[in-house]
């Protein structure tokens, strides 16, 4: 069994993990991804001797796994979504030292039926304790559904992206495409810990920077390249960059530099040489931190405490084109 984290490995590494593992009698070989869906496909159909890929990153949960043929037989590509809501499992008929059979099941986990192992709710409980009061305070109650899933913005994006601009005077925000933290329904507090559940990296510094039309239209291209590129390889996972205050169109089966259209601002158009304040935060560069820039959170904090109650947030999605009929649209 070969079970690896496999982002980043070469194929013919990773052809050369199987073919040992085969070398030392293995009946049945795994292999454990967070490459995203897209990526795992494209790796079961050039690397041998893989029964199955259980993935990650993608985020979705695949209630049917993808046969996948290549040069040695069948690779089974599965993903069992984010945050622990499914659990994958693969129970393997194996006759005559190979995989004869599967059977693949995408479990619910509810996670309020199940009972905590005692000591390690002990423990979750001793360290957490010093926190508890201050994790639980109430920051403000939403009006609206907080989500954050999908690919061009979220409500709790558009919550981040508009604190970000009045709090920092910006009338552009960017907010990386992060997926995860906790949903949120009409009438619910949003506490320290739920505000902090969307927003804590190590690297989460709010920022202000001057941009030019220019640079601000090359970020949105590069971002769009990193999700759409027609190759599974050069794709890095992730969703797009999270925008306030600018509207834009995206294409994005168009070739690289070319996706972007259409970038305004209160309706005028973006100006390539004219500079702009966006305002962004997680940037992964020192420089931030160095720069004395205060941890997003505070920011947020500041913001929602001066709400009080958060109005259902008005999402900013991009205007898509040539993807109409995609069974992937909502």
């Amino acid at each position: 069994m070969v079970a690896d984290w496999s982002f980043g490995i070469q194929d013919d590494n990773l052809q050369k993990m199987v073919d040992e593992a085969r070398g030392k009698g293995a009946q049945v070989v795994v292999v454990l991804s967070h490459n995203g869906m897209d990526v795992d496909l494209k790796m079961a159909s050039r690397v041998r001797g893989v029964d199955a890929i259980l993935g990650g990153h993608t985020h979705d949960g695949m209630p049917v796994p993808v046969l996948v043929k290549n040069a040695g037989g069948t690779t089974i590509v599965t993903n069992a979504g984010s945050n622990s809501k499914f659990l994958g499992v693969i129970d393997f008929d194996v006759k005559d030292g190979k995989v004869a059979d599967f059977r693949y099941t995408l479990l619910p986990v509810f996670a309020n039926q199940i009972q905590p192992d005692k000591d390690m709710a002990a423990l979750i409980a001793k360290i957490r304790a010093p926190y508890e009061a201050k994790l639980a305070e109430k920051l403000a109650v939403t009006d609206g559904t907080l989500y954050r899933r999908g690919n061009f913005n979220g409500s709790w994006d558009q919550l981040v992206c508009d604190a970000l601009m009045e709090v920092q005077g910006a009338p552009i925000a960017f907010s990386p495409g992060f997926r995860w933290g906790t949903s949120l329904l009409p009438g619910e507090a949003i506490t320290r810990e739920l505000m902090m559940d969307q927003l804590a990296t190590t690297y989460s510094y709010a920022t202000v920077t001057e941009m030019s039309g220019e640079m601000i239209k090359t970020i949105l291209e590069d971002v769009a390249d990193n999700l759409f590129n027609p190759d599974p390889y050069y794709q890095q996972g992730g969703d797009m960059v999270r925008v306030g205050g600018l509207t834009y169109a995206i294409e994005p089966a168009a070739k690289m530099g070319s996706r972007i259209s259409d970038m305004r601002l209160g309706g005028r158009a973006i100006d390539a040489a004219k500079t702009y304040k966006v305002a962004g935060w997680a940037p992964v560069a020192e420089e931030a931190k160095n720069a004395g820039n205060k941890p997003v959170w505070d920011v947020v904090e500041q913001w929602l405490k001066a709400k009080g109650r958060v109005a259902p947030r008005r999402i900013n999605t991009p205007r898509l084109i040539g993807v109409q009929g995609n069974p992937g649209l909502a």
